[in-house]
């Protein structure tokens, strides 16, 4: 950082609370350009730096002191008139409320490119959803806005003028997180929709088999990292280049006669399910629902008379046999038979292609992913990045993180290692950034020929999605664009903001610890402040 020449670049009115900002600011200065041993000792002055516990729950503030924390969590923010007294304000900001936990912060002027303000630049800290935005980056840079996914449906064998397959047909994924309702509009759905299509290409019985396709991907279905208290919630879906509905199904229960209650799955599929759910007097219900080891969907408790009908969203452990699975039934309600079975292969060489199902554009899917923070979305298109970086390989987690990693070096400039991935959404523990590196990203997609595509998927403060309650009545709201991050022990925020002068500023919160409440409202602070920055 250069040396801040006061007589020359800046004029200041020597006021009382000038003075005292000033005095925080030059005891500041020297942290900013000695970010080391000058950095310890500071936080070591001021806050306690605590490092991410093994179980993250241990150590959460007693429930009463975060509803209090909540309640009262009204946004305060300065309005530096200089680069100075931004340092001092953000400073304050930071100590002010947050009791523990550990700080990376960087702010850059995109305008002037230069480094406003930089607290542990270079810590590798865990990012939570903020790693979304180096997938999105990946995946704009290895496809474009405007590229789509295909899950393609193919013939193994000859298709006769009497509309019988004498072979097989081959379901094959693409890697596509878009293939369900949230896209595909209509009762069927997106399966339902490629039976159609099935229909209109002549097809009306397979002799063979259906074969899925899932190898565009490895095998691994839950990344490293990803915690165990997690894996039954719809945000830690497992991972197949074949999925659907972001491989969540919704159980359905209702009432019946004496033989017990009704139970389905929406969208309809062949996994298997066992049901002791009994009908009762009332009108309530008690249900448990799991899957076995065996992968049988297992339902029970009661459902009283009265009740109605009660949805119940299930994460699916098999997400290729689910979508092969509805795929078969959508062909059969449409009459088109399969003699065979299931089988869960590669694409024959012989296989030709009969019809398609394109995604939305990658732009499109980004707006989604980013803006109400979707895991899936993010794991999908980071293997898919991967696979289409090294023709002939599989879509991981290993050729994504390689390809990042290039990525990062040759072409965003950040020093080797200074991002980890275990996964591409951020949920796993494993993930590591510097918030240096997360700037400089942002930085570069600015300047990126998809920049558009980037800037236009972020929530926008106080308007829009995830930023819609954040910041509201101050310069940030409609100004701040931003992805978020929450899990346990994160709390994070990396985006950009025009200043009250014009000058766009790109920016990495970042906060590890428990005490995230009052994190999340600084963040807020540190925001709003940044949007009434002039110089």
């Amino acid at each position: 950082m250069q040396a801040l020449h006061l007589s020359s670049k800046f004029r200041f009115r020597l006021t009382p609370a000038f003075l005292v900002r000033a005095t925080v600011a030059l005891s500041f200065i020297a942290v900013l350009a000695s970010p080391g041993d000058a950095l310890a000792r500071q936080r070591t002055a001021h806050r306690p730096s605590v490092r991410q516990p093994t179980d993250d729950t241990k150590h959460r503030p007693r429930r009463r002191a975060r509803r209090e924390t909540r309640a009262t969590a009204a946004i305060h923010f300065e309005r530096p008139e200089s680069a100075l007294e931004l340092v001092s304000d953000l400073h304050q900001l930071m100590q002010a409320r947050v009791r523990n936990g550990t700080w990376g912060v960087v702010v850059l002027s995109l305008t002037r490119n230069d480094t406003l303000y930089a607290v542990n630049a270079d810590e590798p800290l865990q990012p939570a959803s903020n790693m979304k935005l180096f997938t999105s980056a990946l995946a704009l840079d290895q496809f474009g806005a405007d590229h789509q996914f295909s899950t393609d449906v193919l013939r193994d064998g000859t298709l006769g003028p009497d509309g019988v397959l004498h072979g097989n047909i081959v379901l094959r994924g693409d890697g596509d997180p878009a293939l369900s309702k949230r896209f595909i509009t209509g009762s069927g759905g997106a399966m339902d929709a490629l039976a159609q299509l099935v229909a209109s290409a002549g097809v009306k019985r397979v002799t063979g088999t259906l074969i899925a396709d899932a190898s565009a991907f490895d095998t691994q279905r839950i990344p490293e990292g990803w915690q165990t208290r997690y894996l039954q919630s719809g945000y830690a879906a497992r991972i197949s280049a074949l999925s659907l509905n972001e491989n969540l199904v919704i159980v359905r229960v209702k009432p019946g006669g004496k033989s017990g209650a009704v139970v389905t799955l929406d969208p309809a599929t062949t996994l298997p399910v066992s049901s002791s759910v009994r009908t009762v007097a009332g009108s309530g219900a008690r249900i448990s629902i799991h899957t076995t080891s065996g992968g049988v969907i297992e339902v029970k408790g009661t459902i009283g008379a009265r009740a109605g009908e009660r949805a119940y969203q299930l994460v699916v452990e098999d997400p290729t046999a689910f979508c092969a699975g509805a795929f078969r039934r959508a062909l059969q309600a449409r009459g088109i038979a399969i003699d065979g079975t299931t089988t869960f292969a590669a694409t024959p060489s012989s296989a030709v292609k009969l019809t398609g199902l394109q995604s939305p554009p990658i732009g499109q899917m980004l707006d989604v992913m980013n803006g109400e923070s979707i895991n899936h979305y993010a794991e999908l298109l980071f293997r898919d990045a991967g696979r289409n970086a090294s023709p002939g390989s599989v879509g991981s987690v290993e050729s994504a993180s390689k390809l990042l990693q290039s990525f990062m070096t040759a072409k965003v400039g950040a020093a080797p290692g200074a991002v980890f991935a275990a996964d591409g959404s951020g949920l796993s523990v494993l993930d590591k950034i510097t918030p240096r590196a997360l700037v400089q990203l942002l930085s570069y997609a600015n300047k990126a020929p998809w920049s558009d595509a980037f800037h236009t998927s972020l929530p926008i403060a106080g308007k829009s999605e995830l930023l819609r309650h954040r910041m509201r009545a101050t310069p940030a709201q409609g100004n701040l664009h931003a992805k978020t991050g929450t899990t346990n022990s994160v709390i994070s925020l990396g985006g950009y903001v025009t200043a009250k002068n014009g000058e766009q500023l790109a920016f990495a919160f970042i906060y590890n610890g428990v005490d995230r409440w009052n994190a999340k409202a600084t963040i807020d602070a540190m925001g709003a402040t940044l949007a009434s920055f002039n110089r």
